[in-house]
């Protein structure tokens, strides 16, 4: 069955529920960004397999909206189908929200499986169905009918984070968490992220691709908690563990049943923004909601002691790794036919050769030539590439260690570029050196300081269309709210930098049809002077891999930016060169030698 067949069906589907407008986002049931192969059912049905996005179908239109990341992916994934893309954020581009609305006929019906959509977009929904007095229908699943070899859900075993690796344990969590629900007045307070419940008992998993989730629920009261799991993942072990900190497990679809036994007498904290609709509407119309974000997202976004010392072990050895895959693409790729996706799995072996190490902490971008234009590409047979003299190659890839989750990026130029390209090279690596450098006062935000990185670029009259870096996730997600940069307002990253968050630097330019550059490190958050004139803050880069030098125009760089490069080149070699054999170590010496 092709994409357009898809619609057709899922048409006869709408049309035989009643359905006018029926929606399908990117989401699970927990409002994650990356999701099991179960849950891609925009995918599915658009063909686009972008991380973001909403599908939106109607008796004759099939939409797709994304963002600038995807532009170009979603426009060829989805050629020659009749799901049309909708540019977020470009000039004539309605908002999705507006245009159903516009969409939705008078006392018409509006459709969307509501465990997929939060509880604050179901609100936006409801509002735009009683304008047009119109009904929702929440619970009906119509990609489900359509797909009819949909793959399972995962049913793979969970396994313990130690405290070595955490740094707190599961009864100093949840007595946080309880010091902020008696705060805000609340006795229960449920959690449907995957990362947060994974954060609060120190467990992680396989349910989704490349990221080390569980799909499951948590339910904290003031005296127990309880851990909503497919129980056969769960070890005895663990779950002995578990129950001497007072959590009780239970079946993972209980939740449902259970959300419906509160009471007038409780008060129920939940975070709209990660709480699906369906759920929502479970609550009894007696109990009392408190919205509110889940303490666990600042919490796990302000990494301990113990967690900041495991992550600089884990980009080390992500490092030594990188250099390694560096040598190989400078020296030997051209000469054994090197491709995207043997690239990948160079890359992979070398990180394999590390301790402690599990597996990719996303799905790796690699990318030579103008596929580094596509800002989110992923290489596959059919479109895998053999490298050639005379471009860039760009990986952007990340590894998930017991220590911590990396996500870095580098830009390779193979053979000699023209002046052109370097040009935009060093443009690049002027940007990522500017954020890099920030010295700020404390409740600056990720939107505060962006500029830095943009000034060079719109210095230019150019631009980037993303964000320049996210939060990182210790072994959780590998973009973490609550803070990002990026110089649009968006509510949810808007938090002030915290000492202790770590964050990714990474500025990009592409051209379509020829090539694209990103320079991406890691950054811990941390504190400086404190003086009469408050906290200042400042950034402590965390990756240790040298900017390739043959992609840099000298005379571009000034001499703050030179004596930086030349700076962060000594620190890489002197922490990095101790774990490499000689032959290695002469290679990491050109690559990170002082330049003019």
């Amino acid at each position: 069955m092709n994409i357009n067949e898809r619609v057709q069906m899922l048409r006869e589907k709408m049309k035989r529920e009643g359905i006018d407008v029926y929606i399908v986002p990117t989401s699970d049931y927990h409002q994650s960004e990356y999701v099991g192969d179960h849950f891609k059912a925009r995918a599915f049905m658009t063909g686009f397999t972008g991380s973001a996005g909403t599908a939106v179908f109607t008796k004759d239109k099939a939409l797709m909206w994304t963002d600038g990341r995807y532009f170009i992916q979603a426009s060829q994934q989805m050629d020659g189908t009749e799901v049309e893309l909708m540019k977020m954020g470009e000039p004539g581009v309605p908002v999705l929200e507006d245009y159903v609305r516009e969409a939705l006929p008078e006392n018409g019906v509006l459709g969307f499986d509501g465990r997929t959509i939060s509880s604050g977009e179901g609100e936006v929904y409801e509002e735009i169905a009683k304008s047009k007095s119109a009904s929702i229908k929440y619970e009906v699943d119509l990609v489900d009918e359509v797909w009819a070899d949909r793959p399972s859900v995962p049913k793979e075993k969970i396994f313990e984070l130690e405290e070595k690796y955490t740094g707190e344990s599961v009864k100093s969590k949840l007595d946080r968490v309880r010091e902020v629900m008696k705060s805000k007045g609340a006795n229960v307070h449920v959690i449907a992220t995957l990362d947060d419940t994974g954060w609060l008992f120190n467990v992680r998993g396989n349910d989704v691709e490349f990221f080390p989730l569980i799909l499951s629920y948590s339910m904290v009261l003031m005296d127990k908690a309880y851990f909503y799991i497919e129980e056969s993942k769960v070890s005895d072990e663990i779950r002995e563990k578990l129950s001497k900190d007072g959590v009780e497990l239970r079946p993972y679809n209980d939740i449902y049943e259970d959300i419906k036994k509160l009471s007038s007498d409780d008060v129920i904290m939940i975070d709209p923004r990660r709480f699906n609709y369906a759920l929502y509407n479970n609550i009894n119309d007696s109990t009392k909601i408190v919205e509110e974000e889940n303490p666990t997202v600042l919490f796990k976004a302000m990494k301990n002691d113990v967690e900041l010392e495991n992550i600089r072990k884990a980009e080390l050895k992500d490092s030594v790794a990188h250099v390694k895959f560096m040598k190989w693409i400078k020296e030997d790729a051209l000469k054994e036919g090197g491709s995207e996706m043997s690239a990948t799995d160079k890359l992979e072996s070398f990180r394999k050769e590390q301790e402690n190490y599990l597996w990719q902490s996303f799905a790796p971008i690699s990318s030579f030539g103008e596929h580094a234009a596509i800002v989110h590409y992923e290489s596959s047979p059919e479109t895998d590439v053999k490298f050639e003299e005379g471009n860039f190659y760009l990986s952007d890839t990340g590894a998930g260690f017991y220590e911590g989750s990396t996500d870095i990026t580098r830009t390779f130029a193979i053979g000699e570029v023209d002046d052109k390209k370097k040009r935009d090279f060093t443009l690049v690596l002027k940007s990522h050196l500017g954020l890099a450098r920030g010295r700020f006062l404390y409740g600056c935000t990720g939107m505060n300081l962006d500029v830095l990185a943009r000034a060079p670029f719109w210095d230019n009259d150019l631009n980037f269309n993303h964000g320049t870096g996210h939060g990182v996730g210790y072994l959780g997600n590998i973009h973490e709210p609550p803070t990002g940069f990026r110089w649009q307002f968006r509510a949810h990253e808007i938090h002030p930098l915290e000492e202790g968050m770590l964050l990714t630097n990474e500025p990009g330019i592409y051209f379509e049809g020829s090539h694209g550059i990103r320079l991406e490190n890691e950054m811990v958050v941390r504190k400086g002077t404190l003086n009469e004139y408050g906290q200042f803050m400042y950034f402590e880069t965390v990756t240790f891999v040298p900017f390739d030098l043959d992609g840099i125009l000298v005379d571009m760089l000034d001499e703050r930016e030179k004596r930086e490069l030349n700076e962060y080149h000594k620190t890489v070699y002197e922490k990095v060169s101790p774990f490499l054999n000689d032959d290695e170590k002469k290679f990491l010496a050109k690559y990170t030698r002082a330049i003019d």
